[in-house]
């Protein structure tokens, strides 16, 4: 063979070997994410729940008896709920909209009327839920505003005397203890607002405190904010410095969060308590609330279904005992402008016109909020599986369980291990969502018990081990 015939084979061959080569890459780029998570799941890891049913860690911590509506009506009304929410046994019910939906400040600058009586209807709803209310100091009220309900007042002022007359109606007048007063709703979306510039949050933060600090006859309460559409540092450290160099009050800070990753809430509470060792005036009393929160800010069919349940449940057992208070948002729906029941909406309840009917994230949270009263050591968590356990004055110990997969694919049978129990006859019942029983009788001669749940895909489960 001569030498320009094997150099032309040569190119044949090597522009072959690169086309393949491109090729390749092509598709790997292409799959990239595909094999990515195929990698991640593999490696995901499968819970082994082992109870240590004499290691009381404390009191059961419940952030989800917390609960929040939004801005979906003029005239939405807690009152035909009012039955089913209280069986949730909330402890606070979060409002905002109040000075755009309840006509609360009339007049005109410098010379301002205060009617209460159609945010009064809602706070009597409220209460008649067990329910504290938790008030969002939000939007501008149109009489004072300099242009919409997202813009600054035409004086600040008038907006520290609209301030102080809530404060002294809710907490005065009305004679509720405790309320939170949370300045503004997602201010970094709802009028771009900073903690600089022309527009700045402080600057409201500070009216707002100055306002609630000159309310006469008043229940204690707290003030805080600034509710923010997720977790900034940057946002912290302003607030942290504007307390500490102005001596202005801030009993909470507060932010939203909305993420289908659930070690991201667990992550939150790593970074914020790293970021209060900087400021140890504040580290003993600052609270954290996460006053709205779910697994899409968007609209989401995963709302409608047991996948929002799973994942409600896996984020509420992963916010125990870190965050104060988490608002499940939110407790009922709007209605669809297409006239659907069922549209992916934020609600544990569909629109009134649908029945008001209640969805599995509801049936869930009263499924998780039958844990008992004190805390147990827990192990074993999974990538996908998470739990939490408690023990009742009756030695009753429960387990809750939520299997949530963002990829809807993973189903498990998950071991769970009681140990240091007492030798003898015992009945395990298993409690599933969507009302799925089954109950065991074991008799053991050792200290050890265990039990088997199949969690299939986004289920959630409860297990209790009663000695019979």
């Amino acid at each position: 063979m001569n030498r320009r015939k094997q150099t032309r084979i040569a190119i044949v061959r090597d522009s072959f070997i690169f086309l393949m080569l491109a090729g390749v890459a092509v598709i790997t780029v292409s799959q990239f994410d595909k094999v990515r998570e195929f990698f991640s799941r593999a490696s995901g890891e499968k819970a082994n729940i082992i109870i240590n049913t004499t290691a009381i860690i404390g009191p059961m911590p419940r952030p989800w008896r917390n609960l929040a509506q939004g801005g979906e009506a003029f005239d939405w009304r807690l009152k035909p709920l009012a039955a089913q929410v209280k069986a949730l046994k909330p402890e606070y019910v979060r409002l905002d909209h109040i000075y755009d939906f309840y006509n609360i400040v009339g007049g005109s600058s410098g010379n301002l009327t205060f009617d209460f009586a159609k945010l009064d209807v809602i706070l009597d709803d409220i209460a008649a839920t067990g329910a504290k209310p938790y008030i969002a100091l939000s939007y501008m009220p149109p009489a004072i505003s300099s242009g919409d309900i997202v813009a600054p007042p035409q004086n600040w002022a008038d907006w520290q005397l609209t301030v102080q007359k809530t404060v002294e109606h809710i907490s005065g007048k009305r004679g509720v203890s405790d309320v939170y007063y949370e300045v503004w709703n997602e201010p970094d979306l709802f009028g771009k607002w900073h903690y600089g510039g022309e527009r700045n949050y402080i600057t409201m933060y500070n009216s707002s405190a100055r306002g609630a600090a000159n309310a006469r006859f008043v229940k204690p309460f707290k003030i805080g904010g600034p509710s923010t559409t997720a977790l900034y540092k940057n946002w912290f450290d302003a607030m942290a410095k504007n307390a500490i160099e102005n001596n202005v009050r801030w009993d909470f800070f507060s932010w939203h969060r909305y993420n289908l990753k659930i070690d991201e809430y667990r992550s939150d509470m790593v970074d914020i308590r790293q970021w209060l060792t900087a400021y140890p005036q504040l580290e003993p009393t600052l609270e954290l609330h996460i006053t709205e929160w779910g697994h899409d800010s968007d609209l989401h069919p995963g709302y409608d279904t047991s996948f929002g349940a799973a994942h409600t449940v896996a984020g509420s057992i992963e916010m125990a005992g870190v965050v104060e208070r988490a608002f499940v948002f939110e407790i009922q729906d709007g209605k669809d402008p297409a006239g659907q029941a069922a549209w992916g909406r934020w609600g544990m309840f569909q629109h009134q016109d649908f029945g008001s009917t209640a969805k599995p994230r509801y049936h869930a949270l009263k499924l998780l909020d039958k844990i008992g009263e004190q805390r147990l050591q827990l192990l074993g968590k999974g990538s996908w599986v998470k739990a939490l356990a408690s023990k009742d004055s009756d030695e009753t110990v429960r387990v809750i369980l939520s299997n949530f997969d963002m990829n809807s694919r993973n189903s498990e049978l998950v071991p769970v291990t009681f140990t240091n129990i007492t030798p003898g006859n015992y009945s395990i019942r298993q409690e599933f969502l969507g009302g799925k029983q089954q109950t065991t009788k074991v008799a053991t001669t050792a200290a050890t018990l265990q039990t088997f749940v199949q969690m299939g895909i986004n289920s959630v489960a409860l297990v209790e081990l009663r000695r019979e």
